[in-house]
């Protein structure tokens, strides 16, 4: 499995020809839209930063877009998706937060979260995490500290903070982040490869990755 981020909360994740996107940034976003081919594309919340679908299409097979609550499955790909309500920005939108279960491996998002705590019956739901995908931007979004505590509770094998970039208060945001979870020393990679193997051995291991340009 190959984990790339392409900035604020889209990655992609490869293995193998499958290739599953999270939030793809849309070309109508004032951020750098993503673009590369997918499979399956995944939206947590419809705003011009998450829900670039056309830029993440083009493969060779047709691509399968979630784009909400639900129970989903796609050639052996199974999702579930949770809803919730939140106020981003002073506006009232709804948070989809997903599991996915991608090649034997349990991928969490919890997308846009702003909220600082989601439900037991959420987290249950959720499972044993393998690798987690977390927003530390602070801002509208779920505070530093809300979701260190947030991320303990959940246990994750790997823990991949979703920080937009590394200027201004975001580059704060992160580093905040990291000083909570004792990882001031973590360095970012470009990419993320391992193995379902490798996850035996993890316990809740921050890992940083950069951008893709």
């Amino acid at each position: 499995m190959i984990i790339t981020y392409y900035g604020m909360s889209c990655f992609k994740v490869q293995v193998g020809d499958s290739v599953l996107a999270f939030n793809p940034i849309s070309k109508d976003s004032d951020l750098k839209p993503s673009r590369f081919s997918s499979d399956i594309a995944v939206i947590s919340v419809n705003d011009k930063n998450y829900n670039g679908v056309s830029q993440v299409s083009g493969g060779s097979k047709e691509l399968f877009v979630v784009d909400g609550p639900g129970e989903y499955e796609i050639s052996g790909t199974y999702i579930k998706g949770f809803p919730v309500e939140e106020e981003i920005g002073k506006v009232k939108k709804l948070n989809t937060i997903y599991s996915v279960l991608f090649e034997d491996v349990n991928i969490c998002h919890l997308g846009a979260l702003s909220v600082p705590e989601i439900s037991a019956d959420i987290k249950e739901e959720l499972g044993e995490i393998d690798i987690l995908f977390v927003p530390v931007t602070g801002g509208d979004l779920i505070s530093v500290s809300a979701v260190a505590k947030l991320v303990t509770s959940l246990e994750p094998k790997i823990i991949i903070p979703v920080y937009g970039d590394e200027k201004g208060e975001q580059k704060a945001s992160l580093k905040s982040f990291l000083k909570e979870m004792g990882s001031e020393d973590t360095k970012p990679l470009e990419k993320l490869t391992i193995k379902k193997k490798d996850l035996e051995t993890k316990e809740g291991e921050v890992i940083i990755l950069e951008p893709a340009v």
